[in-house]
């Protein structure tokens, strides 16, 4: 269970979250939770929100008491002891037994369960999931008696108040509040749901699936991650969910879609490099004699993956601190690639299956190699 993804801002890297690998995954390598660098962002500035008055305040709270028995504590324990769990996450009852979570909360449990308000434990199962928008389906064991958060018919307005519930910090479906500050909020991570909304209310690992309710007792969002800057300030993200989304209609018919992969991966230190500018890419090479041509460098090739088989060389040095290996890569079918995180956007563009063509720099000849992406689960370090 990987139970809280963080990010940071642009410029710091990624503060590595409960339990996950601080690894860049490239739609390639992808880790379940991965550790690039920069944040999403929006191009315009966000406007300070208002403070929530005092009938605000009074309003959230009284729908706290309503809706918290309808969200869940997701717990990963080892077998047959619930004691100290491996993880945990939070999701919430949409009705007939379904609940929804994000997707890294499921992704890699191993002995789920659910706990109510009650502290009644359950059974579940997950239906269906998205991996690119991080959100998951899961069906539960649960008494007739547990009421449900219905879903909004539209998506929140910039300033709208917003209530969370979740298990955050180690707490038990406590409740934190703020405003929508952000809407259509695209990631500059593609291991991070693009689309998201932001918000100022300061969430914790824990929180992570758990619901984003709005004034009406609708639940308008999926927690997803947490964005943290240099002082410690939190922005929270959450992706959208709606009572006619077509997503929900899929993961109903219990479709699961993975990430796309090819097996290769940007490890620490230079993973700070993952987004790194065109024009200072001349800069970034004077240190790792990259050459002079920007592209996306990477460090790992999993072994049996689609990256090994098709014979890309990682970048590594010899004793000395010289460069004696390492594929360039410069375009996905055709689309230009300037870093590693474009490299990660251009294969999320397709399906596991398919078939791309990486443009590569070899030892200064430009080549072509087409390989077929798989599941990001069927890759493994």
């Amino acid at each position: 269970m990987n139970a809280n993804r963080t990010a940071a801002p642009r410029g710091l890297l990624l503060l590595a979250a409960l339990l996950l690998a601080p690894v860049v995954g490239s739609g390639v390598q992808a880790q379940p939770a991965p550790a690039p660098a920069p944040p999403p962002s929006s191009a315009a500035p966000r406007a300070v929100p208002a403070p929530l008055t005092a009938a605000e305040t009074a309003a959230l709270r009284a729908l706290y008491e309503k809706l918290r028995p309808a969200t869940l504590r997701i717990e990963d324990c080892p077998p047959n002891d619930c004691t100290e769990p491996d993880g945990v996450g939070t999701a919430f009852h949409i009705g007939d037994g379904y609940a929804l979570t994000a997707y890294h909360v499921v992704s890699e449990g191993r002995n789920l369960s659910a706990v109510t308000l009650g502290k009644g434990r359950y059974s579940l199962k997950v239906v269906g999931f998205d991996e690119a928008s991080d959100t998951a389906l899961l069906k539960v064991n649960l008494p007739a008696q547990i009421p449900a958060i219905p879903l909004a018919s539209t998506r929140p307005a910039v300033g709208e108040v917003a209530l969370a519930i979740g298990n955050g910090g180690g707490a038990f479906l406590t409740s934190k509040t703020g405003r929508v500050t952000g809407v259509d909020v695209p990631s500059d991570q593609a291991d991070f749901p693009s689309g998201a909304l932001e918000l100022n209310t300061r969430l914790q690992p824990g929180d992570s699936g758990g619901p984003i309710i709005n004034a009406r007792g609708e639940a308008v969002g999926v927690i997803s991650y947490i964005s943290v800057a240099r002082r410690g300030g939190i922005t929270s993200y959450a992706v959208p969910v709606t009572r006619t989304d077509p997503r929900l209609a899929e993961l109903r018919r219990g479709v699961k879609r993975e990430f796309p992969v090819i097996g290769v991966a940007l490890r620490s230190p230079l993973n700070a490099a993952a987004n790194l500018p065109a024009e200072r890419f001349a800069e970034f090479s004077a240190y790792f004699d990259l050459g002079s041509t920007p592209g996306a460098f990477f460090t790992d090739v999993s072994p049996g993956s689609p990256a090994a088989r098709a014979g890309l060389r990682p970048l590594n040095y010899d004793g000395d601190g010289k460069r004696i290996a390492g594929d360039i890569v410069l375009a996905v079918n055709g689309q230009r690639v300037n870093n590693f995180s474009d490299f990660q956007f251009a294969v999320r563009r397709y399906q596991p299956g398919e078939t791309v063509t990486l443009r590569v720099l070899r030892d200064g000849q430009t080549i072509d190699i087409p390989l077929t992406l798989v599941p990001r689960t069927a890759v493994r370090n």
